[in-house]
């Protein structure tokens, strides 16, 4: 008898149906087929002592199961439970009627118990495209498939649950989520706030543009400065995640298994600090069989990258084109991947070897060209492709011990999402298009345009600083950015000035 089963293969970030055909006619021999990893293989085992220990028997006869499309690569365990349904409706040991109104995925346990499984969110989205009425998994990845609207998602416990499910002996209801609201609360006692930070003004404003236009920003200073203090505060002035930006990153964590059971959507914009013996393949996505890497894990969010120059040239040096497209490409024998990479890039580094290069009060014991070295670890290229360049410098006794309270997160996310609802306004007729950091050349003409003073400043600072075009660019982008957090249409010579002044590794005090 032969009989149809549906799951769906996760490729990159996307899924593709795949049916289950289970054949089961005289013979004794088992065969899988349809491009099957090893995990998928091994599944012959787990079934048969899931079956012995549910009460179930595996038939002994030819069974022959296809995964079609055949060209296309199976990976994992979770094709257990829809295999294993399979054979049991092949065997008349279940009614088979409502298989064709459901895809089916969980991995089975010896015992017979469901364990929950990666991708659940693009599988859940594929199942929905692709017509069907509903989806059974295990009851611990409900939460992540149930945001999909108008698809009955079933969490079964253990393989007699699905089995009386389907043979009509018990009623399943589909698990039902509040509707997503960006009206995500920040007020998080894991979330560091600003409040917290002395002092250090001109830095928290300049992280305040970055987060207004999604500027990469670097922070250059002395060991103590507060660069890592500052950086991790970030996500707290950042907008809220709408529902596309939720689903969009949610899925890629969904990929990667990173989404515990009682969580259905990502509701705060995540943030990656990867230690600096990280490898290109961990950072930028890849392996045999391509997964995503830190860049896409802080899809939406803030790639926090501490002590810069200790990362490897060659890791540090695939980021070029991911910051530039925000999109990262893997191609593979077997396959080719593309993931999604729109993340803010936030650096720190100190300004030499020791850490005290042009420190107030503490000497450096680098040498010249110790310092010129250092600094070159980061190439000009990468360097061209950060926005912002700030200094931060180490605190004086009186600024340390002053009880004022500085400004809250909340206080200065007011003023970035109103600059983010300008630019959204600004950018609603361009695709792929929400902030002023990604503003291409020809957006720049028409929304950066100056007058004759700011072409007279661009044109001074151009020649001292020995600026290359793409710096140009960045000065537009950032002069912008701060132009609307001054509810300003124009861009002023003030707002030239200012996004001049964030160019700090453009200098030559840093490259004697």
């Amino acid at each position: 008898m032969l009989v149809k089963t549906y799951g769906a293969a996760v490729q990159g970030i996307e899924a593709t149906i795949i049916t289950v055909e289970v054949n089961i006619s005289s013979g004794i021999k088992f065969f899988m087929v349809g491009l099957p990893d090893v995990a998928i293989k091994e599944s012959h085992e787990r079934i048969l002592s899931a079956f012995s220990n549910k009460g179930y028997k595996f038939p002994r006869k030819q069974v022959i199961i296809n995964m079609s499309p055949a060209d296309i690569r199976k990976a994992g365990s979770a094709y257990d439970l829809p295999i294993a349904m399979g054979i049991l409706a092949a065997s008349e040991e279940i009614k088979s009627d409502k298989l064709k109104d459901y895809a089916i995925m969980g991995e089975l346990s010896l015992d017979g118990s469901v364990v929950p499984i990666k991708g659940v969110l693009p599988i859940a989205i594929k199942v929905k495209e692709a017509g069907f009425k509903g989806l059974i998994i295990p009851s611990e990845n409900v939460c992540e498939a149930a945001v999909v609207q108008g698809l009955d998602v079933l969490g079964v416990s253990d393989l007699c649950e699905i089995t009386e499910f389907l043979n009509g002996n018990l009623d399943i209801k589909p698990t039902v989520l509040s509707p997503f609201s960006s009206d995500t609360n920040l007020a998080d006692d894991n979330i560091p706030d600003f409040a917290e930070v002395k002092g250090q003004e001109s830095v928290k404003r300049a992280i305040e543009v970055a987060a207004a236009g999604g500027h990469n920003i670097i922070m250059i200073g002395s060991p103590g400065a507060g660069k890592s203090m500052l950086a991790k505060r970030i996500p707290s002035i950042l907008p809220p995640l709408t529902l596309e930006e939720a689903l969009e990153t949610t899925k890629i964590h969904s990929v990667v298994g990173n989404i515990d059971k009682y969580t259905s959507l990502l509701k705060h914009r995540p943030f990656r600090s990867p230690h600096h013996s990280i490898s290109d393949t961990a950072l930028v996505g890849g392996g045999s069989y391509p997964q995503p890497g830190e860049i896409s894990l802080a899809h939406n969010g803030v790639l926090y990258l501490d002590e810069l120059p200790e990362f490897k040239r060659s890791a540090l040096e695939v980021l070029r084109q991911p910051l530039e497209d925000r999109k990262i490409t893997v191609s593979r024998v077997n396959c080719t991947v593309e993931y999604p990479a729109s993340f803010m890039l936030v650096a720190s580094m100190n300004p030499c070897p020791c850490g005290y290069y042009g420190h107030p009060h503490k000497e450096c014991t680098c040498t010249p060209n110790q310092v010129k070295n250092y600094m070159n670890k980061v190439s000009g290229p990468l360097l061209d492709r950060i926005d912002i360049q700030i200094e931060v410098s180490p605190l004086e006794f009186k600024a340390i011990s002053d009880n004022k309270a500085a400004e809250s997160s909340a206080t200065i996310r007011e003023r970035v999402i109103k600059a983010r609802e300008i630019q959204k306004q600004r950018f609603q007729s361009e695709d792929n298009v929400y902030c002023n950091a990604q503003m291409t050349t020809k957006l720049l003409r028409k929304f950066a345009k100056l007058d004759e003073g700011c072409l007279k400043l661009m044109q001074t600072a151009m020649d001292r600083l020995n600026l290359s075009a793409r710096a140009y660019d960045r000065i537009l982008k950032v002069s912008r950015t701060i132009a609307d957090l001054d509810g300003s249409e124009q861009i002023k010579p003030k707002h030239i000035a200012e996004a001049i002044t964030y160019r700090n590794l453009d200098r030559e005090k840093y490259f004697v």
